[in-house]
């Protein structure tokens, strides 16, 4: 059994104004995005999009914080919301979703993409191979500010949590960093270069972006099972917990979105990189 470190959620005060853990890791995994898909602009020779980058990149970060916050509003606790509406923008109380912020995001792409006649599945295989690496910092966030921890288990690994009680728990927060982070990231990062390089049937633009839905979708579905569910939700749906019920309806989006994308490509076909 092991004991949760002291750590400060805090790094340094300034007055009034805190820089913690949680937020330095969304900053690393916007940054590190920022940088991937530029060089990918680069390697892929995308003159058109690299030079509409940094709106696109402030239209995504706004669908992210959107669809997060308006997701979890949605998915996990409509009913409060509903009877406390003004706490809905109420960002700094906590409270956003994966899985809205994955829909946000998708959203804010295709409007961007469609307003300035760019290729949308193109665009979303650069970010999709870039996301995970986001995810992974993101759930090392969770695991410095002690939250979203696991079940009680009697594993040597297992961790007592401050506010977790007195029995061990899994570390799920690390179980996801390295699931949805550091293995993902592994495989759609050395996966990136097939639609642009085999454009066939198999891998067609948007691949990468299916691919990341269904690996994302079922490495979420094993974690959650050592993962504490929301106390004020529990189980929804077959005993699966939100999170899986959200994560298999992106598993089969997925595979619909792979099937898709590959019959609209012309069989036989393999036309040049524009």
């Amino acid at each position: 059994m092991l004991t949760y470190p002291d750590i400060d959620p805090v790094i340094v005060s300034l007055g009034p104004l805190q820089v913690r853990w949680y937020g330095l890791m969304y900053v690393l995994g916007f940054g590190a995005a920022w940088l991937l898909v530029r060089r990918q602009l680069r390697e892929f020779k995308w003159r058109t999009l690299e030079e509409q980058f940094d709106n696109l990149n402030l239209f995504l970060i706004l669908g992210v914080i959107l669809g997060g916050r308006l997701g979890y509003v949605l998915f996990y606790q409509p009913g409060y919301y509903l009877r406390h509406p003004m706490e809905i923008l109420a960002t700094w109380q906590g409270g956003m979703s994966f899985h809205g912020g994955c829909i946000g995001v998708i959203m804010a792409g295709a409007l961007f993409c469609r307003r300035h006649n760019l290729d949308f599945w193109k665009g979303a295989d650069l970010y999709a191979a870039t996301i995970p690496i986001g995810l992974g910092l993101g759930r090392l966030g969770n695991f410095l500010n002690a939250e979203l921890y696991g079940r009680i288990t009697g594993v040597p690994w297992g961790m007592v949590f401050p506010d977790g009680g007195p029995l061990p728990r899994h570390p799920s927060q690390l179980y996801e960093a390295a699931l949805e982070g550091l293995l993902l990231f592994l495989i759609l990062w050395n996966l990136r270069k097939k639609p642009w390089r085999e454009q066939s049937r198999f891998w067609p633009h948007g691949s990468i972006m299916a691919l990341f839905l269904i690996l994302y979708g079922v490495f979420r579905i094993f974690v959650e099972l050592f993962r504490e569910p929301d106390a004020f939700l529990g189980t929804v749906l077959l005993n699966l917990t939100m999170g899986q019920v959200l994560s298999l309806t992106m598993v089969v989006l997925g595979l619909a979105l792979w099937l898709w994308r590959g019959r609209s490509f012309p069989a036989g076909s393999n036309p040049k990189i524009a």
